[in-house]
């Protein structure tokens, strides 16, 4: 179940919705998703593929029928779509769903909010990499105008969680939580957040260097553009954040999420 909050009480399960989204094209299709509404058959073996899916198979794959294409149902299994039959409008596959997904990243993502175009690239690399709970939060350097963003709509952030997940070749959509309080958040959530695991907040103005290869959950704070400001860092480390660097080198919240998980995994 994929859950876009801005508050505990929003909650919406997108695996039985339509996933036609509108999406810059150049992506890397690796997996055809799947969603409840595709399948024509009670036995959940015929499906019908239109918009953006449709066109990717026949300009980027060029299928015909007899091709097998690597398909996945959202929150569910992954298999084969042989391809039964195309028309101008639609294609339609006959499926088998026999395999799980790759096993979700024990990283907790916790993120403050970055300009719309890095925070695009940020949502799909996260969901690439198999982070499975994103939260988005308010701090001092964050832009106001940020928030306003047509891209924290649910449906644009859904498009790009797509995007990452049809890369990889995985089916489960993460958790994206908004939250544009920083203290309050800090203080009354990221505690329980962060229970049982190791808690990071990335700060390159600190002496301590990132851990690597760790066994265990892990629940990394990444700041905006010129990272937190003092005090928050200080909140951070008061509530059980443990302050880490990479070096002297500053990067972009993009760069910086595949180049912390893949150290400490």
């Amino acid at each position: 179940m994929s859950a876009i909050r801005t508050d505990p009480g929003h909650n919406k399960d997108h695996s039985k919705s339509s996933i036609e989204f509108r999406a810059q094209k150049g992506g890397a299709m690796n997996l055809i998703l799947l969603s409840e509404t595709d399948f024509t058959d009670n036995s959940h073996q015929k499906v019908l593929i239109k918009g953006r899916r449709k066109e990717h198979v026949m300009e980027v794959f060029r299928a015909v029928p007899g091709d097998q294409l690597k398909v996945g149902l959202i929150n569910g299994l992954l298999g084969t779509g042989t391809v039964e039959s195309i028309d101008n409008d639609k294609i339609e596959l006959t499926v088998s769903l026999t395999d799980p997904p790759p096993p979700p990243l024990p990283l907790t993502l916790v993120m403050a909010l970055p300009r719309p175009k890095s925070l695009k690239k940020s949502i799909e690399v996260a969901t690439a990499l198999g982070i499975k709970k994103i939260y988005i939060i308010e701090s001092w350097r964050v832009e106001k105008s940020y928030w306003s963003s047509p891209l924290l709509k649910d449906a644009n952030l859904q498009a790009h969680l797509m995007l990452g997940l049809e890369g990889a070749k995985d089916t489960i959509v993460p958790k994206i939580v908004i939250r544009n309080r920083f203290k309050p958040f800090v203080e009354d959530e990221l505690p329980d957040i962060s229970k049982g695991t190791m808690a990071l907040v990335a700060h390159p103005y600190c002496q301590q260097f990132c851990p690597h290869a760790v066994n265990r959950p892990v629940t990394l704070v990444i700041g905006p553009e010129g990272g937190f400001i003092p005090f928050e860092v200080e909140l951070l480390e008061k509530n059980g954040f443990q302050a880490v660097t990479l070096g002297q080198r500053i990067l972009r919240v993009e760069n910086a999420i595949p180049t912390i998980a893949g150290r400490l995994f």
